[in-house]
């Protein structure tokens, strides 16, 4: 059992004529050295768990250190990815409007080019249609069979006699 120093202070050895009596003296002092020996055993102990724990905090803020400068890091990654991805997708976008309009345009001026195709065409025809109509003074048909063969023979574009197809219904 370990002795506090207000207990040895009070501690008074058995006295004889010529001092302290030997026994019960040598007594107290091998308990006041076991005493100091336990209270100096722990006292290195605690001295190696300091040791050891300030060993462990400067490690563990060395790891601090370290995941914050990661974390620190990851958010500028992520805001840096994700910026790049806002432009990427804005650049896409872009492209892909510019993709359309061109598109668009295309497809009105192929739609103005066939309609003018279609007038063009239609023109002709009335006018070939108008050329076919008008009996010329000296053509008259010979016999009734001609008429039955010019509507059996292919016209223009391999439709029978008169029949030529209307260009607006395609």
């Amino acid at each position: 059992m370990a002795l506090a120093p207000v207990e040895i202070r009070h501690m008074r050895p058995p006295r004889t004529v010529f001092g302290y009596r030997t026994a019960p003296t040598d007594a107290l002092l091998e308990e006041i050295v076991t005493s100091f020996e336990d209270v100096w055993r722990e006292r290195a102990d605690l001295a190696d768990r300091v040791e050891q724990l300030e060993t462990d905090l400067v490690r563990f803020r060395e790891l601090e250190n370290l995941l914050r400068t990661t974390l620190v890091s990851a958010e500028q990654a992520s805001a840096q990815m994700k910026e790049q991805a806002r432009r990427e997708a804005e650049l896409i976008l872009n492209e892909a409007h510019a993709e359309a309009r061109a598109i668009q345009r295309r497809a009105v001026a192929d739609n103005e080019r066939l309609m003018t195709e279609s007038r063009r065409l239609r023109v002709q025809l009335t006018a070939a249609l108008s050329a076919l109509e008008e009996p010329q003074a000296g053509d008259a048909p010979a016999t009734g069979d001609s008429q039955e063969t010019a509507e059996h023979e292919p016209g223009w574009y391999g439709f029978g006699g008169g029949a030529v197809p209307d260009a607006d219904a395609a």
